[in-house]
Order: structure tokens, then C-alpha cells, then sequence
């Protein structure tokens, strides 16, 4: 089974991203992948900002990027990019760190307006680490998703169909890849 990792790239929990986070980790699970979560917020800030690479929790971060065969890129849009938090992490991963792995974002921002900037701020970057397989993913605004009375989230049905698609996307991705590794296995010897 493939592996999938989501690098939240929001420095504070609780935001709205987060129902955009679980909505897509729901519909992985419903299809049996597991998803494995690197999140700004939980990473020791100054070892985040100073790029120690010799902490254990950004090691074990690094670790769990590296064996991934999917990334899910989540962040807010701040001022047409997508946030502080998310750079520093992409700032620790080796030049090649997404070769061969497919690659989702999922934004959202506090208008329409800043819709490219997963184009135009993020992708270039995901392309010079290596990553050539990148779907165009969602970009969300603050007002379709909302949050309930017992601390969850709500997503408008037409941001639900979105993700539904993209992290569809996602899964017939992984199982092309899948297969391709399999079909380039040699045939075992049977005597």
C-alpha cells in the first residue's frame, strides 16, 4: 500500500484548514490509505526556524517526507502565498525530496483573488525539489467551510465534490505508480 503524508503548513491549530485537512484524510481512509501528518504547528519552532537538522523531531519529520509516496500540501494564503510555516519545512527537504512522489495542494484563503498562488508561489517550488507529478489540487475560501458547535467543520457541498475529485486524483496516482513499480519487479525464479 502506498503511503501518504500531509505537511500542514499552519502555525497555529484549530483554522479552517483543518476541515480541509480531515475531509481529505477521511475520503483516503474510506479508500485504505493511512496518511501520516507533519505539521508546522507541532514541530519545535526554533528547531523549525533555525533548520537543526539534528533534532529528533525534524529528523523523524525528514523520515516520514522520504517514504512517502504522496504529499499533501496544505496551507493558508497569506498575502498571495501560501504561509511562513509551510516554506520552513520545504526549506529542510534535500533538493530532491519529492522526486517521484505526487503531489496535492490544498489551500485556503480569505478570497477568491489569491487563487493562484498555488500556481504561481507554490508549484516552482515543488518543481525544484524534484517534483514533476503535481495535481492541481483545491484552493478553498474561508466562507465555505464553517465551524460547528461541538468544534468541527463544515465544507460546502461544492468544496466537499472538490476534494472528493482531487484526492480521487490522488489515489489513481498512486495506484499508476503502484503498478508501474510492480511491472518493473522481476518475475521471481520457480524451479
Amino acid at each position: 500500500m502506498s503511503s501518504v503524508v500531509l505537511i500542514a503548513g499552519n502555525p497555529t491549530q484549530g483554522s479552517r484548514l483543518f476541515g480541509l485537512t480531515q475531509y481529505a484524510t477521511d475520503h483516503l481512509a474510506l479508500s485504505g490509505y493511512d496518511v501520516e501528518v507533519v505539521s508546522a504547528a507541532e514541530l519545535p519552532a526554533e528547531d523549525l526556524l533555525r533548520a537543526n537538522f539534528n533534532s529528533p523531531a525534524i529528523q523523524q519529520a525528514l523520515a516520514t517526507i522520504a517514504r512517502a509516496d504522496a504529499v499533501i500540501l496544505a496551507s493558508p494564503v497569506y498575502k498571495a502565498s501560501y504561509s511562513g510555516a509551510l516554506k520552513t519545512i520545504l526549506d529542510l527537504i534535500p533538493q530532491k525530496g519529492f522526486q517521484g512522489k505526487v503531489v496535492l495542494p490544498l489551500f485556503i484563503g480569505g478570497s477568491i483573488a489569491h487563487l493562484l498562488a498555488i500556481d504561481y508561489a507554490l508549484k516552482p517550488v515543488v518543481a525544484a525539489l524534484g517534483g514533476t507529478n503535481i495535481l492541481s489540487g483545491v484552493y478553498a475560501v474561508d466562507q465555505w467551510v464553517s465551524r460547528t458547535e461541538h468544534g468541527g467543520f463544515e465544507l460546502t457541498q461544492e468544496l466537499k465534490d472538490r476534494i472528493d475529485a482531487s484526492v480521487s486524483e490522488l489515489i489513481v496516482e498512486l495506484e499508476r505508480n503502484a503498478a508501474f513499480r510492480d511491472q518493473d519487479k522481476p518475475e521471481p525464479l520457480v524451479n
